[in-house]
């Protein structure tokens, strides 16, 4: 007999042998899969198409075959292979993709009433799968793979995977059986929370059973029922709600052998390397298979970077739920607004084409010039302000670039504060959700106490330093700052009265809007402290006495400056990641400066602004009003 021949022989002797070894290890796999099986709650959806979860973790089998079911490309969106494929039929195809009933831009109740139909049948179901990695001897991944037939938060898409995996001391399964989870990781967007499993905010049913909260539409899998903010593709943007009341599942549990033909042979899709929803742009496309994500085939290299809690708004606290309900609904609106965007591209291209049209129509009526930044006391245009504000900063880089430099030790002593203050969470324990809210939402109030005293610092020392330049008296950085300090304390009662005041009416919706409108009238109170020796309410009453009349104008120019400061630095270090191969953190430090540039621009449109309506203010009533120049007299002495 030839070599050619004894091969195929001795594959399939080898095969033989092995395969009671196989048989033996999916036993196990599967009675570790049993053993540890989570339960779901699901927030529960009380009427149909309403608020609350309608999709279960689902068989996936109930796809394959249907004729609502759809096999497209891998050429375009349009392209039809074939209707109702079967699992055989997607196994290995790369770049195809599944379509399903519907459009993901515009769900309405379609996917919801499909779905339902869909799984009548069939009990929610999981998939099951044992994990190791060379590089991580003596730890075994225990992985639990959800389907839903749709996405349904901020980003709408066809189908989504979702998953949790437990972390075990072991070789195999075998071992596991005898021993409990070190470490349970939720996934949640493009990242994972973990829990040791004695932790008090993992919940465990039977022992063995720990208990999943996946969020409303986006099915991020939470540890507790709280209303969490992300901000991050890690954490998600928006809303993840897992507020009851909820509904308990324990689905079935199907394993995907660990071996790998096993796998393909039990379940041909899983080695489908398409996409589990219809093509669509950027982050409403449908998502990839199990079998084309990181955590598996290295599973305990992607836990490493798992994070340690979650953050959500303290519902019961300072913040209230409506403030956070404002912000989920404006995020949630954004998302549909961009959808209707995608959706009708012509309709994009006019909104577009409007905005930059009204843009061009400002700037074209607004009058720029002359510029003349002393001056100071004088009455200007609107754009004058801009364009003056612009001028002075141009004529005089060191000494506003030094006064701006005030905020980098600021950002630094903020910085280390915050850190502290969550570092605290560990002295509680593993906390998540409402408690490690709590410390959140002080250690952001205090970052924005700090950065708000910091600029109206910087405000300060900038009017002084105006008032200087205009008095024809050198003066630099240090000098600006140490004539702004003799005055430092109406300047801080000033600042903690707004403070106060911001929090208190930003607790709820309602006020919102109230506290936009308190923050332009009392956006010239730095340099009312400094230049006018006012301090506390008197500042306050004093701003909104200057703003009075010309509410709309301070707004425009203080919001402009502000967003033009505010957004250098982030728009940069966005722009830094897709040119610039460097750390995250390298990145936000260049933001950070690039801030602490940018934010002197705001003190001097503030300064001009300021200046400008006490001109206004104090000539009104005589008649030569709209003669220009019109001069007051500024000396802090």
């Amino acid at each position: 007999m030839s070599a050619r021949h004894l091969l195929p022989l001795l594959a399939a002797a080898v095969a033989l042998a092995l395969a009671p070894t196989a048989a033996a290890d999916l036993a196990d796999e599967t009675a570790l899969a049993e053993r540890f099986a989570p339960v779901v709650r699901l927030v529960e959806q009380e009427e149909e198409c309403g608020p609350g979860e309608p999709y279960e973790p689902m068989d996936v089998d109930a796809l394959f075959g249907d004729p609502t079911v759809a096999l497209r490309g891998p050429w375009n969106a349009f392209d039809l292979v074939k209707i109702g494929p079967t699992a055989a039929d997607i196994a290995g195809l790369y770049e195809y993709h599944l379509d399903f009933p519907g459009n993901a831009l515009d769900p309405g109740c379609t996917y919801e009433q499909w779905a339902r139909r869909l799984t009548q049948d069939s009990d929610p179901t999981i998939y099951a799968h044992v994990a190791s990695e060379r590089t991580a001897p003596r730890k075994l991944a225990l992985q639990y793979w959800f389907f839903y037939p749709f996405n349904d938060f901020n980003n709408t898409h066809e189908g989504d995977w979702e998953m949790i995996q437990l972390v075990f001391y072991a070789d195999n399964a075998a071992d596991a059986l005898d021993e409990r989870p070190i470490e349970v990781g939720y996934s949640s967007h493009e990242g994972a929370e973990k829990a040791a499993w004695d932790d008090d905010k993992l919940e465990i049913v039977g022992g063995t059973h720990p208990v999943v909260y996946p969020a409303a539409g986006s099915h991020a899998n939470k540890f507790t029922e709280a209303l969490y903010l992300g901000s991050s593709a890690e954490a998600g943007v928006g809303c993840d709600d897992t507020r009851g009341p909820h509904r308990a599942l324990t689905p079935d549990v199907l394993t995907i052998p660990s071996d790998p033909a096993a796998a393909a042979a039990a379940f041909p899709w899983i080695t489908f390397e398409g996409r589990w929803g219809e093509l669509q742009k950027a982050f409403f496309n449908g998502p990839t298979g199990p079998n084309m994500k990181t955590q598996w085939l290295t599973p305990i290299e992607w836990s490493e970077d798992w994070r340690d809690r979650s953050y959500a708004v303290p519902t019961g606290g300072l913040l209230g739920t409506s403030a956070t309900d404002f912000f989920c609904s404006g995020v949630e609106r954004g998302s549909a607004a961009l959808s209707s965007l995608l959706r009708n591209p012509p309709a994009a291209f006019v909104v577009i084409v409007s905005l930059l049209g009204l843009l061009a129509f400002v700037v074209i009526k607004a009058t720029w010039t002359p510029v003349a930044a002393l001056r100071v006391g004088r009455r200007r245009a609107w754009g004058q302000i801009l364009s003056a504000s612009a001028s002075m900063y141009v004529k005089q880089p060191r000494l506003f670039l030094g006064l701006g430099l005030l905020l980098i030790p600021i950002a630094v002593v903020t910085t280390v504060l915050q850190w502290l203050l969550l570092a605290g969470l560990e002295l509680v324990g593993s906390v998540t959700g409402d408690l490690a809210g709590v410390f959140a939402y002080v250690a952001i109030l205090v970052g924005a106490t700090l950065t708000l005293l910091g600029l109206a610092l910087v405000m300060a020392a900038t009017s002084c330093a105006l008032v200087e330049l205009d008095a024809g008296r050198p003066v630099g950085p240090a000098m600006a700052y140490r004539l702004a300090l003799r005055r430092v304390r109406p300047l801080l009662r000033a600042v903690a009265l707004f403070v106060v005041m911001w929090v208190a009416l930003t607790s709820t919706v309602v006020l919102i809007p109230f506290a936009l409108w308190f923050a332009v009238r009392w956006a010239l109170l730095a340099p009312v402290a400094e230049l006018e020796n006012r301090g506390g309410r008197d500042a306050l009453r004093r701003s909104a006495e200057l703003v009075r009349g010309h509410w709309l104008r301070v707004g425009s120019l203080v919001v402009l400056g502000g967003m033009l400061a505010l957004l250098s630095g982030p728009l940069l270090g966005a722009l830094l990641i897709f040119v610039w191969n460097s750390s995250l953190v390298l990145l936000n430090l260049v933001a950070g400066i690039v801030y602490a540039v940018a934010l002197p621009f705001v003190a001097l449109v503030t300064s001009y602004v300021y200046f400008d309506a006490r001109t206004r203010h104090e000539l009104e009533p005589r008649e030569a009003v709209d003669e220009l120049p019109a001069e007051i007299a500024l000396d802090p002495s």
